[in-house]
């Protein structure tokens, strides 16, 4: 009951957010501005290759780092500078894994909300206005699901991170190596280690860039190592970040 009580307080919080309406409305008209752009250009550049739902769809499977923005942005909204009123909930007895697993729950609730209507959205603006591509929207929901443990442990260890305090900049950083240049990094490290020259295979990057080549050649195709290293980061985070937070010293 007390979880509940607090997620209704949160929600109501959340809610009252216009950084929250913002974000969403300027993700939605990205998407748009990119199908129309490449309609209009379409429309008058002579064989112009690109005004295809393909290409339109690979800008979003390729557009992960985005993504990670703006769960970055969605999980700010619950765990931006409000230390006082962390205090204040502790004192009328809420415990703290309440508030920590309450401000995910609601984050990640909306997250996911925001990102099945994008998808929606952007597979009615492909189809109707972008050459179709045989077999495009199969693909692209297989390498979104692809993606999706992926995107989701990055979303839950950002929210550990601000959890436990960290700023911003670090958090930033940490998702740029391990999602853009994890797979590179290792590949050099662990190359002379015989036995551990291929882990860089795991590295979310390496999995992100091979999701996006195997979509574009129109080959995407269920992997469990995506859920394997996206549950792996889940857990690790939320355990660690779940377990520090309890201990942690509200200021």
């Amino acid at each position: 009951m007390q979880m509940i009580n607090y997620i209704k307080s949160e929600n109501y919080r959340l809610l009252r957010k216009k950084g929250l309406y913002l974000t969403s409305l300027i993700c939605l008209l990205l998407i748009t501005a990119a199908a129309v752009v490449l309609y209009l250009l379409g429309q008058y550049e002579t064989n112009f290759p690109y005004a295809t739902s393909l290409f339109f769809y690979s800008n979003v499977i390729s557009g992960s780092l985005l993504i990670l923005i703006v769960a970055f942005l969605f999980n700010v909204a619950l765990t931006g500078k409000d230390t006082s009123l962390l205090k204040q909930s502790i004192s009328f007895g809420v415990s703290r894994s309440a508030i920590f697993w309450s401000k995910l729950i609601l984050t990640v609730s909306y997250f996911l909300l925001l990102c099945m209507i994008g998808m929606v959205y952007t597979i009615g603006l492909g189809e109707s206005l972008l050459a179709d591509d045989a077999q495009s929207v199969e693909s692209f929901l297989i390498a979104s699901f692809n993606m999706l443990p992926i995107v989701l442990g990055g979303f839950f260890m950002i929210h550990a991170l601000k959890m436990l305090k960290f700023g911003d900049v670090y958090i930033i950083i940490l998702l740029l190596f391990l999602f853009m240049f994890s797979g590179d990094l290792l590949r050099m490290i662990l190359r002379p280690v015989t036995g551990l020259s291929e882990l860089y295979q795991y590295a979310p990057s390496t999995l992100l860039d091979e999701n996006l080549m195997e979509f574009v050649d129109q080959a995407a195709t269920f992997d469990y190592r995506y859920w394997v290293v996206g549950i792996a980061i889940s857990a690790v985070s939320l355990l660690v970040g779940a377990k520090r937070f309890a201990k942690q010293s509200i200021d």
